[in-house]
C-alpha cells in the first residue's frame, strides 16, 4: 500500500513539472531538421536521461543537500519560487516561452544525436523544477524498514512511468501536432502553466510551514 500511495504521490507532481505532452510540441518544433530515425533515436535517449535525472534527484538529492548544508525548507522554497515564476511566464506568454524554448534547441553545430541530453534533456525536459520536486518527495521517504522499500518503489516506478511518457510523447510528436491546431496547443499550454504554478506556489507553502515548524520546535 506503501507503494501505491508513493507512486500516487510522485506522478502528479512529476507530470505536471515535466509536462510530456506540452513539451512533445516544442520537441516537434526543435527537431523539424531531424530525419524519423534520428528522431525516435532521440526520443528514446532523452526518455532514458530524463529517469536517470529524476532517480537520481529521488535518491540522493537529500544527501547531496545534508552535505552541503541545504535544508529541504530551503530546497522548497527555492525550488516553488522557480517553478511559479517558469510557470507565471509560461502564462502570460506561452508563445514567447515556447520560442525561446525552440532557441535553446535549436542546431548548435553537435551532431543530432548529442542533443539528447543537453539541451533536450537539461534544462528542456528534467530541468531545475523537475529535480526540486524530485528532491522534495524523495525527502518524504521513511527512514527505514518496508515502508522505505515501498515508497521508493512506488515514487521510481512514477519517474519510470513519466519517462516512458516521455518517450512516446516525442516519439510521436510530429503526428500529435498534426492532431492539434495552432489554437488547441495554446490553450493547452496555459492550461498546464496554471497547473504548474498551482504546483510551484504549494511547493513554497510547504517550504514555509517547514520553517515555521522549526521556528515553533526551537522556541
Amino acid at each position: 500500500m506503501t507503494a501505491v500511495a508513493a507512486f500516487l504521490l510522485a506522478f502528479p507532481a512529476l507530470f505536471s513539472i515535466v509536462n510530456p505532452v506540452g513539451s512533445a510540441f516544442i520537441f516537434d518544433a526543435a527537431t523539424a531538421h531531424v530525419s524519423r530515425p534520428d528522431r525516435a533515436q532521440l526520443a528514446w535517449r532523452v526518455g532514458l536521461y530524463s529517469l536517470l535525472v529524476m532517480l537520481g534527484a529521488l535518491w540522493a538529492g537529500s544527501y547531496v543537500l545534508s552535505f552541503f548544508g541545504v535544508t529541504i525548507a530551503a530546497l522548497r522554497l527555492a525550488g516553488g519560487s522557480v517553478v511559479a515564476l517558469n510557470a507565471w511566464h509560461l502564462l502570460t506568454a506561452p508563445e514567447h516561452r515556447e520560442a525561446r524554448k525552440q532557441e535553446e534547441v535549436g542546431p548548435t553545430g553537435q551532431a543530432v544525436l548529442d542533443m539528447a541530453f543537453f539541451p533536450l534533456t537539461m534544462p528542456f525536459t528534467a530541468g531545475p523544477g523537475t529535480i526540486a520536486v524530485a528532491v522534495a518527495l524523495g525527502a518524504e521517504r521513511p527512514s527505514h524498514g518496508l515502508g522505505l522499500v515501498g515508497f521508493m518503489l512506488g515514487v521510481s516506478g512514477a519517474a519510470a512511468a513519466i519517462a516512458a511518457m516521455v518517450w512516446v510523447c516525442y516519439r510521436s510528436a510530429d503526428r500529435v501536432a498534426g492532431w492539434l491546431g495552432a489554437s488547441a496547443r495554446r490553450t493547452f499550454s496555459r492550461m498546464m502553466a496554471f497547473l504548474l504554478l498551482c504546483i510551484g506556489v504549494q511547493i513554497f507553502i510547504t517550504g514555509i510551514e517547514d520553517i515555521a515548524l522549526s521556528l515553533k520546535g526551537i522556541g
